[in-house]
This record gives structure tokens, C-alpha cells and sequence, in this order.
């Protein structure tokens, strides 16, 4: 069994400010949710409905695409739903995969739509959403498996969807960041052809749940909390091996050979650890690695760009990335 990371202790100290338009997005979502059920008290169903319901208004708005496609591709687990965008002014020839957070158990293609048009209009850049299969329902790795075949799937038929191949980013926030290395991972180790780089919004790395940051942001004042963290593990690991297996720990995995990597990390979060040791750990095994520390943020801010500025920094500042490798 593998020895436990140490923790750093936690002194005592204030609180770091929070941007003045985050604490507004907190306000509103706080007043949104405040009659709603804790989602670990009612059934999962019921539950996702409401998360739904509450994220429906931060989804409005955004770039307008030139169109946007679904359609059903086929994995070892079933078909698979994905969304396509393709934006109004399109500058890159390839596209960007992108996975949803939600803890491996909640969020939709809806919730993160406006997600995935920002990038899209942003970078120019095609987007496809994958509607993967959440836990418990399908529990780790099948999520994982449903991204790794899109990926090969995306190989062969990129042609037909007016995607470049040799153009292929993948990218997610939270479980998705985590999603997206363990596809190179995987793809990687199968001696297939990697993604150009990888898109990491504040992602979990490691099944560990206690750490300086998780001690410091986890008691649910900044939205995530230790208490949800341990409900989504144990909704969608089944046994001590997913805990440990560098597909899902990846903070723990061999990283070298991996894509370049993109890290939007928060600072009022209990997985800001994850990403600033993720970060450390890939350029350690000579990875290129561009990471940004977005102050006063919280868990999932990017969902609030309609409101908070910080929120459309970090999305040119990944689009400004995507461009930059598309390029190369």
C-alpha cells in the first residue's frame, strides 16, 4: 500500500480575499440553493436534477456558434453521446475534447455548455463535449474508457466531422481535468497518438483527500468540500485497486511522454494542492507545463464567467495556450 503523502501543517491565518464578483456568483448560487435538498440526503436522480435546475442560468448567454452537432459514437461500454461546436469564426483546424466536472457523478453537456462555447469562440477552435457515462451507474474506469475510445474514434473519423487529427486537444475541469490525463495516460502506454496538449481546470489527481489545501478551503464554505470529495469517491471507486490505479491517481502515476499542459488552478479550493503538485510532478518528468494561480477564485469559477472578469481571464489565457501549440 502506498504511504500516505505528508501533510504540511495548517497554521492558523486569514482567509485569502475573494474577488468581489465571485463573492456576487456566490450569492446568487447560495440564494439559488438555499431550499434545495443536500444532494447526499436525496436519491442520485433527484439530485441531478436540481444541479440542473440551479446551473441552467450560468449556462445562458456566450459566443454563438455556427452550428452545433450531437451525435451517438461508438465504445466498449455502448454508444456515447457527444455535442460539437463549431464556432462563427473558426481560426484553428482541429478540436478540443472536453470532459465536465461533477465529481465522476454529476453535471451534464448542459451545465458546461457555455463552458464549451467560451472556448470555442475564444480559441476558434472546434469543441466536442463527451456526455460520458456517470458513476454509479458506470463506475471508474468505464467514464475513462468512453473518453480513450472517443479519442481513437476521433483518429478515424475526424475527416468527416472537418477536424484536423493531427490537431487534437482534450481538456476538462475537476473529475474532467482528471479525465483527460488519465486518457494520455492511457493512450500513451498504448502506444497511440497523444493529444497536443492537455487543458486542466483545478482537477483532483489523487484519491488522497487530506492536504494543506484541503484542510485550509474543504469545510464547504468555497463550495467543494472533503465531505462531497468522499461521496463522489465513493460513488464511483469500486474497490482499494481504483484508488490506487495511476489512471485515477495520476499525481502518482509516470508522467514522462505525456502532452504539454495547461493548468487553471484556484485559490480558495481544497484541489489547489492537486494542481500545483500535478504541475510540479509533469515538469519534473520533463513535460512543458504553463500553469496560472487565478486569485480570489473558487472551486468552478469558470461557470461564472458571465459575471466575474476573472472567470473570461482564464478563458483567453487558455485560448491564447490552444493557439499558441496549435500552431507549433
Amino acid at each position: 500500500m502506498r504511504t500516505p503523502m505528508p501533510i504540511e501543517w495548517v497554521t492558523p491565518r486569514a482567509a485569502p480575499a475573494l474577488d468581489p464578483q465571485i463573492v456576487e456568483c456566490m450569492r446568487r448560487m447560495g440564494a439559488a440553493a438555499a431550499n434545495a435538498p443536500r444532494r447526499h440526503t436525496i436519491s442520485i436522480e433527484e439530485g441531478r436534477r436540481n444541479a440542473e435546475v440551479l446551473r441552467a442560468p450560468w449556462a445562458e448567454g456566450g459566443p454563438a456558434m455556427a452550428r452545433t452537432v450531437e451525435r451517438q459514437v461508438p465504445t466498449r461500454h455502448g454508444e456515447v453521446r457527444i455535442r460539437i461546436y463549431y464556432p462563427a469564426q473558426r481560426t484553428l483546424l482541429g478540436a478540443m475534447v472536453y470532459a465536465h466536472g461533477g465529481g465522476f457523478v454529476m453535471f451534464s453537456l448542459d451545465t458546461h455548455d457555455r463552458v464549451m462555447r467560451e472556448y470555442a469562440g475564444r480559441a476558434g477552435i472546434v469543441v466536442i463535449g463527451i456526455d460520458y457515462t456517470l458513476a454509479p451507474e458506470a463506475p471508474f474506469p468505464q467514464p475513462l474508457d468512453e473518453c480513450v475510445d472517443l479519442m481513437h474514434w476521433l483518429a478515424d473519423h475526424a475527416a468527416s466531422l472537418d477536424i484536423d487529427p493531427a490537431q487534437l486537444f482534450i481538456g476538462g475541469d475537476s473529475a474532467g481535468a482528471n479525465l483527460s490525463v488519465g486518457t494520455c495516460l492511457t493512450l500513451r502506454d498504448e502506444g497511440a497518438r497523444l493529444p497536443r496538449g492537455m487543458l486542466l481546470n483545478y482537477g483532483v489527481y489523487t484519491t488522497e483527500l487530506l492536504s494543506g489545501s484541503a484542510l485550509r478551503y474543504g469545510a464547504g464554505e468555497y463550495g467543494l468540500s472533503l465531505h462531497m470529495r468522499a461521496w463522489f469517491q465513493g460513488l464511483y471507486l469500486r474497490d482499494a485497486k481504483d484508488f490506487t490505479d495511476p489512471r485515477m491517481a495520476s499525481l502518482h502515476a509516470q508522467l514522462e511522454g505525456l502532452p504539454p499542459a495547461f493548468f487553471v488552478i484556484t485559490e480558495c479550493d481544497p484541489l489547489q494542492d492537486d494542481s500545483v503538485q500535478m504541475a510540479e510532478k509533469l515538469a519534473a518528468a520533463g513535460v512543458e507545463v504553463q500553469s496560472t494561480l487565478y486569485r480570489g477564485t473558487i472551486h468552478g469559477f469558470l461557470e461564472s464567467v458571465s459575471v466575474a472578469d476573472v472567470a473570461g481571464r482564464a478563458f483567453d489565457d487558455s485560448a491564447e495556450w490552444l493557439q499558441r501549440l496549435a500552431r507549433r
